[in-house]
């Protein structure tokens, strides 16, 4: 029988999984459950901060009207769980068809997740999305891969 963390952990992977299944549904019905009302994102696009549910989900518009098809896959998610705060961090990377027909490899980000058990449900309350950066350049270091 799995202790309430292993059930918690499995739940949060869920909902990890959940933005993948909400980005090629193009979907931000699904996207809006997973997240918490007063999320405060720090996303790899500008601004530098956007708080709130809508303002997440603005951050995701461009997906939906650009792509013709997507993918998003996560690798290496770990995760931290105690009774009602949880966090992780994995890479990510969002590729697709756009739809002229170009099709996008996508870059590998760096992805932290910060969760909150609210009313027993874990949702996103902060995430953070970053690439490396160069210092000599001052531009960030998209091609590499985990």
């Amino acid at each position: 029988m799995p202790t309430q963390r292993e059930r918690d952990e499995a739940e949060i992977r869920r909902q990890v999984g959940m933005i993948a299944e909400g980005l090629q549904a193009k979907d931000a019905e699904i996207l809006k459950k997973l997240y918490a009302t007063d999320i405060v994102s720090f996303d790899i696009e500008p601004p530098l901060q956007s708080v709130g549910v809508e303002a997440k989900l603005k951050n995701w518009a461009p997906v939906f009207t650009f792509f013709e098809s997507v993918n998003y896959e996560v690798r290496e998610l770990t995760l931290t769980v105690g009774d009602d705060v949880a966090f992780g961090h994995a890479f990510a990377r969002l590729s697709g068809t756009l739809k002229d027909g170009t099709a996008m490899s996508g870059m590998w980000v760096r992805g932290t997740y910060c969760f909150r058990k609210t009313e027993g449900a874990w949702l996103i309350a902060h995430d953070q999305v970053s690439v490396p950066f160069d210092v000599t350049s001052g531009e960030g270091v998209v091609g590499l891969e985990p």
